[in-house]
């Protein structure tokens, strides 16, 4: 485990519990399951300790709900005392699948609904935990981080409120600008990336993968995953292309002007195998559109890596670029609710977090540096090194 030399040199900085909200309930066992096992492994020698008295325990996950009443309005209730205690409390704002009835109709619960609840459970805790930490790994409303005209600027606000209710640090996954954070510079706010995981998870799946240049091509689908594709190109050693969206600035269609075409900067990426990487799947017609070109242009494959799918119009899209051969693997966390069907699709791989998030919950209970964890260059390389080996 990544920092297992310091975690055994200093205490937790208080016993450490775990809130995952229905949303992230699935993902919240998973975590708790690596985190008892990393324990059960280390400190062996102060265990019997009275300071270590709640380190080691078969479960950190607390009791909690957030029933609602037959109007729809609803309250957060603890199933046991938080008093002292780390509080991490785990939410997936995204997970659509989650219902409750107003006035006997059904509702399927939105961002927002989830983010009340969120801001529930904390109410709940009532400013007697030691410490609380919020896990919201797609960041509640980051696509509308910057205000452009008279609009408004969730983002920013939601970051704020969390602050004002007791919150010490934010961890998230891949923002859509991370640079949001600094509307609490003040509080911690910790946005990290799942590249080694990516990696991993498509060499296992296609051990064949040659990565060099002159098989292998990183892309980024627009300007804003720029930065994405870069780090991806720099530690592989290959090189990267880029499209941009050439948009019609004079129509405006569901709030933002719409993409006319996209254009291509790079070299030939003829019979080389394209990874596009970018933060989010949300309709997938930008992305697609995007890996229909590439293999255009001669690809002999295509995979696309993305940090949340969302797919919001559903997969058939995607199963239909499938079978016409546009792409060949779809590569997702599961940071996000994602349909059960999709487990079905023969080009879908799933990325693994847990365990990265039970890391990262351990070193921050522990309050170590998680510089290591932050950049995975070293570990991308040793796995590539360990491959060819």
């Amino acid at each position: 485990m990544t920092n297992i030399k310091m975690l055994e040199q200093v205490l937790p900085t208080a016993p450490l519990k775990i809130a995952a909200l229905k949303s992230c309930e699935t993902l919240g066992k998973k975590v708790n399951d690596h985190i008892v096992g990393f324990r059960k492994e280390s400190l062996k020698k102060y265990v019997d300790s009275a300071l270590f008295a709640s380190y080691k325990c078969e479960n950190y996950l607390i009791e909690h709900s957030c029933p609602r009443f037959g109007s729809g309005e609803a309250k957060g209730v603890l199933g046991e005392s938080v008093r002292g205690k780390d509080l991490f409390v785990m939410v997936d704002v995204c997970n659509y699948s989650l219902t409750y009835t107003v006035n006997g109709h059904l509702n399927h619960m939105s961002p927002d609904d989830h983010y009340q609840d969120l801001k529930r459970i904390i109410s709940a805790a009532n400013g007697k935990a030691h410490r609380l930490n919020v896990i919201m790994p797609f960041l509640y409303e980051s696509r509308q981080h910057k205000r452009t005209k008279r609009e408004s600027l969730d983002c920013a606000q939601a970051l704020e409120e969390l602050v004002d209710m007791g919150v010490s640090n934010i961890i998230t996954f891949d923002a859509h600008d991370p640079r949001v954070q600094n509307a609490i510079p003040l509080k911690g706010f910790d946005n990290f990336n799942p590249p080694y995981q990516f990696i991993k998870a498509l060499l296992k799946a296609e051990p064949d993968l040659k990565l060099d240049k002159d098989h292998l091509m990183i892309i980024s689908p627009d300007e804003g995953a720029m930065h994405r594709a870069v780090y991806f190109s720099n530690v592989l050693g290959v090189d990267m292309g880029m499209f941009y969206k050439r948009r019609d600035y004079s129509t405006i269609v569901n709030g933002k002007n719409p993409i006319v075409a996209h254009e291509f900067l790079g070299d030939d990426v003829k019979g080389k195998t394209a990874i596009i990487v970018d933060d989010m799947i949300s309709s997938g017609e930008s992305m697609l559109d995007v890996a229909k070109q590439i293999k255009d242009r001669g690809a002999s494959r295509v995979f696309v890596c993305t940090t949340f799918g969302l797919f919001t119009d559903g997969l058939e899209k995607f199963d239909d670029y499938y079978r016409t051969g546009y792409i060949d693997r779809l590569i997702t966390t599961n940071l996000t609710y994602l349909p059960p069907e999709i487990y079905e699709r023969p080009y879908f791989i799933e990325a693994d977090m847990s365990k990265f998030l039970a890391i990262i919950i351990d070193s921050m209970n522990h309050d170590i540096a998680i510089s290591s964890v932050l950049n995975p260059t070293d570990k991308i390389h040793a796995l590539i090194a360990g491959r060819n080996a």
